[in-house]
């Protein structure tokens, strides 16, 4: 018990150190400014070359949806995910030991070229995502913490980090598994990170792009406006688009859904009128759902 005790200290001192390092020595590994930079230089397309014309440069939502980038990438990580995370990685290689397995990377590629590596996280990563993505949408219970994404009512490049903490615990759990049993020989994997995220706030910018032929590759806001409509077809009655930063699985699966022009589509969910509108009563709705059931 004390080593966990001693992971947990550990952790919060460690992140603390890390944030401040990130803020205080700004460069070209810096997670911190990199979110800035892409941000204002995707919020700057929005205002040049705007799809919704007659929507607001501070669109509604606009600096709430700014405070949950900075919550979900940076705050919840301080209060006490990255101790979690820590926890839970040291518990299940703790209980992996009991069965004698000291080791779970099953596919070495740490002789593979590190672009190719690279390619391959991403790729893997990806998919990963979207299937995790999927099962936000069609099981209940993880519907009601992903609501908090799909109440964005105006779409702006902010609104792709608005999603409640809970996912966060999600993703990473069903992707440690997969992940960790390929061996990455690179320890940084801040390109790909740029990349989903420059992509994450493309497709949910005010932006009038499909990047041509690449649009059955790649996600872009003329298909993911789709994927925040508030009514479904009855043929996909949990939702379309699910792709994160890759647009093919949708095509593959046939999950894709494109039917004419996005641009002044009502967002939302059902319901989404009583929906909360503050940080605090967003973040607790699922609980407070529960208790007024």
């Amino acid at each position: 018990m004390e080593r966990y005790w001693n992971i947990i200290q550990d952790s919060f001192s460690g992140y603390w150190n890390y944030l401040l390092n990130e803020i205080t020595r700004p460069g070209l590994n810096n997670y911190f400014y990199w979110l800035i930079g892409l941000s204002l230089l995707v919020w700057f397309l929005e205002i040049a070359i705007p799809w919704r014309k007659a929507q607001s440069i501070i669109r509604k939502d606009f600096w709430l949806d700014g405070f949950y980038m900075f919550f979900n990438f940076f705050l919840f990580s301080l209060i006490g995910f990255n101790a979690l995370s820590n926890v839970g990685v040291a518990l299940f290689n703790d209980f992996l030991g009991l069965f004698g397995i000291t080791n779970l990377v099953a596919i070495e590629i740490s002789s593979w070229p590190g672009w190719f590596q690279l390619l391959t996280l991403f790729i893997i990563s990806d998919f990963i995502q979207w299937n995790v993505h999927r099962m936000l949408h069609r099981v209940p219970w993880l519907w009601e913490f992903h609501k908090l994404h799909h109440s964005v009512k105006e779409m702006g490049f902010a609104a792709h980090l608005r999603f409640h903490w809970m996912e966060t615990i999600v993703y990473k759990s069903i992707q440690y598994i997969p992940l960790t049993m390929i061996g990455f020989g690179i320890q940084n994997f801040i390109v790909v990170h740029i990349f989903t995220i420059l992509m994450g706030h493309l497709n949910h910018a005010n932006l009038n792009w499909s990047y041509g032929a690449l649009k059955y590759i790649l996600n872009n806001p003329k298909m993911h406006i789709w994927h925040h409509a508030k009514d479904w077809p009855a043929e996909h009655p949990y939702g379309t688009n699910y792709g994160l930063t890759l647009s093919i699985w949708d095509y593959l699966f046939r999950t894709a859904y494109i039917p004419e022009s996005g641009r002044d589509i009502e967002l939302g969910f059902k319901g989404d009128e009583v929906y909360p509108t503050t940080f605090v009563k967003q973040v607790l709705y699922p609980s407070t759902k529960t208790k007024e059931k």
